[in-house]
């Protein structure tokens, strides 16, 4: 069997089981940069289901609203890791989110290939890490390089 032209491949996305849709999106929009590509109303015992992303590869964060459905937090160590462009984007939003009293984790930066990070709890008790230096690709190329 052939992979179709308009399908994915590989991780494709992480799923998170949400209370309020909106105040959700509005945490991943204002702390992690992803926008809706896909919203939708859903059937029972599901409400709605927001794919978010943030248009650099092809995987979504997906949130599914729910009040009947139990779930376990992602955290507190559990967590979604988003790489930010600058060290500063990672301590301005950590001091935003210590004014939000959402912060889990101050700062901290454990070199080479962990970098800078924080972490950060979302409206469902979710954690969210925001990093910068992480080198997730260049350790991958190392890997594949070894590899061969």
């Amino acid at each position: 069997m052939s992979q179709a032209t308009n399908t994915d491949l590989g991780l494709s996305h992480v799923a998170l089981l949400v209370r309020d849709l909106d105040k959700s999106i509005a945490f991943y929009k204002k702390f992690a940069n992803l926008h809706v590509i896909h919203r939708r109303q859903a059937r029972e015992p599901l409400e709605a289901v927001a794919w978010m992303a943030d248009g650099l590869r092809p995987f979504a964060l997906v949130l599914v609203a729910s009040r009947s459905l139990q779930d376990t937090p992602l955290g507190p160590f559990g967590h979604i890791g988003i790489a930010c462009a600058t060290r500063e984007e990672v301590l301005n939003q950590a001091a935003e989110a210590e004014r939000c009293g959402i912060l889990r984790s101050k700062p901290r930066d454990d070199g080479p290939p962990v970098g800078c990070w924080t972490y950060i709890a979302d409206p469902d008790g979710n954690t969210l890490e925001l990093s910068f230096g992480q080198e997730i690709a260049f350790t991958s190329e190392r890997l594949e390089g070894a590899l061969l």
